[in-house]
């Protein structure tokens, strides 16, 4: 009989998706274990009779059970109401703007296949200098927080909207232009490396290469992160940047509750106009 050869198998990989899940559930663990043997803390306890009567004068008072005129049925109420929720859209529509605009004027050096010639048939040294520093850019803009941003800012400045949009463009910029640039790193380099074979300069490669092939994505991103700053703005707004966020804080201090009702429903129409009309460009840039 001949001899039957053997192929070894292949050990298995340990994958990053099999780490990243034994390492989620390792977490949280850890985490529970710790809040219950260690602080000993009990979760029924949040539910006692206190606690209950606190949130039962609490939700009362949002729905004005308690008040012969809630803010919600008042016209002046709803008035100024109205004006927050148009400071609050005006200062997310500068911070979007403000944001891309940085973000695309710094996006292509902050590509890798830019800086390494992958897309250009040509290095620079510089290329590198500029990709290294935008990028430290974005991860500095990533890594603060808007509140940080706002807080620093309305320190300096007087309190408005203004201060707030440039906080909510400060954060945002480095999440457009790192989300951006990854899609120049993934456009296909073989119709652009053709323009550059065939002669075309850099404005060129740009304007007739790369710009149609990212643009959709790029108003994904953007369109996506406009979202986010419509729903971030009542949070700077806490620290004096202006809007329904500072009016809301205002309220909640002095115990007017159906003005926080009134609040809120401005609040989550905007959110869902916002939405609505973002979805729909999207749609459209598919």
């Amino acid at each position: 009989m001949k001899n039957k050869v053997q192929i070894p198998r292949k050990k298995r990989r340990f994958s990053f998706v099999s780490f990243s899940i034994l390492l989620v559930f390792a977490l949280l663990a850890g985490s529970w274990g710790h809040i219950l043997f260690i602080e000993r803390a009990h979760f029924f306890e949040l539910f006692n009779e206190r606690n209950l009567e606190y949130a039962k004068k609490f939700f009362s008072g949002l729905f004005g059970f308690q008040e012969e005129k809630p803010a919600f049925v008042d016209k002046e109420s709803w008035k100024n109401a109205i004006q927050l929720t148009y400071e609050t859209l005006q200062m997310s529509v500068m911070a979007l703007g403000f944001a891309t605009i940085v973000a695309m004027l710094t996006v292509i050096p902050a590509s890798r296949t830019i800086a390494d010639g992958t897309l250009t048939v040509s290095k620079r040294w510089y290329h590198w200098i500029l990709f290294g520093i935008i990028r430290g850019l974005y991860i500095f803009s990533r890594a603060v927080p808007e509140l940080v941003f706002a807080m620093v800012i309305v320190f300096i400045f007087k309190p408005g909207i203004l201060p707030g949009a440039i906080a909510l463009a400060l954060h945002n910029f480095g999440i457009i232009g790192k989300l951006c640039a990854e899609v120049i790193e993934d456009t296909d380099a073989r119709p652009i490396r053709n323009l550059a074979s065939a002669g075309a300069s850099n404005a060129q490669i740009l304007f007739y290469g790369i710009i149609p092939a990212v643009m959709p994505k790029f108003l994904t991103y953007i369109l996506y992160r406009g979202e986010v700053i419509m729903r971030t703005s009542i949070v700077v707004g806490f620290v004096g940047a202006g809007g329904l966020g500072q009016q809301f804080k205002l309220s909640l201090s002095y115990f007017h509750y159906t003005e926080i009702t009134l609040l809120l429903i401005c609040y989550i129409i905007l959110v869902f106009i916002a939405d609505f009309i973002s979805e729909g460009f999207r749609k459209a840039a598919r």
